[in-house]
């Protein structure tokens, strides 16, 4: 899964766009390097995000397509 549609899907971001414009401004890392918004997400990877000046780190635990609001948070854990 790209990684602007696993932050949408996991609700980290609330729209895919916002989450490419993070990406491309090079506020989003995966694995420590800056990351593009096509780059792919898997199980296991740690993604760090940077909201002005709250950092947020998480690690992926599941990739899915489609869920529900209330399974979102099940998608990662924040580390």
């Amino acid at each position: 899964m790209r990684l602007d549609k696993f932050l949408k899907v996991s609700r980290l971001i609330k729209r895919r766009t916002v989450a490419a414009e993070a990406c491309a401004a090079g506020r989003v890392e995966l694995n420590g390097k800056v990351a593009k918004a096509g780059t792919p997400v898997g199980v296991g990877d740690k993604i760090c995000i940077r909201f002005g000046e709250k950092t947020t780190s998480i690690e992926v635990l599941v990739v899915k397509e489609v869920v529900r609001k209330e399974e979102a948070t099940s998608m990662y854990k924040v580390i």
